[in-house]
């Protein structure tokens, strides 16, 4: 009987050591862990850009007025009934920046 108990002690002790110090066991769990909270952040800060991009494919798809604030922001065009101004500064106004060390 002796035998059994101390068989079942060293099962004990061997599960034991496999739980707490093992390269398996609990040290690995940790870092794991931190490596899923910060997957599923990223994942999350992903998901809503995919939300903001998929809105604004929709709005460039069925709406006008995306269309026309890119067309405006990035092709410079204008609307109808709408009047274009371009200012050029005159070439004998032009100011030059002083040089470092010139007064």
């Amino acid at each position: 009987m002796k035998w059994l108990a101390a068989a079942l002690l060293a099962a004990l002790v061997l599960l034991q050591y496999r739980l707490w110090i093992s390269a398996n066991g609990v040290r690995q769990l940790m870092p794991l862990e931190a490596a899923i909270t910060a997957q599923q952040a990223q994942n999350a800060r992903l998901l809503e850009r995919n939300r903001e991009l998929a809105a604004e494919v929709h709005d460039l798809k069925h709406g006008t007025a995306a269309l026309e604030e890119r067309a405006r922001s990035e092709l410079g065009m204008i609307g109808p009934n709408e009047t274009f101004y371009q200012v050029v500064p005159h070439p004998g106004n032009s100011v030059k920046p002083a040089r470092a060390g010139q007064h």
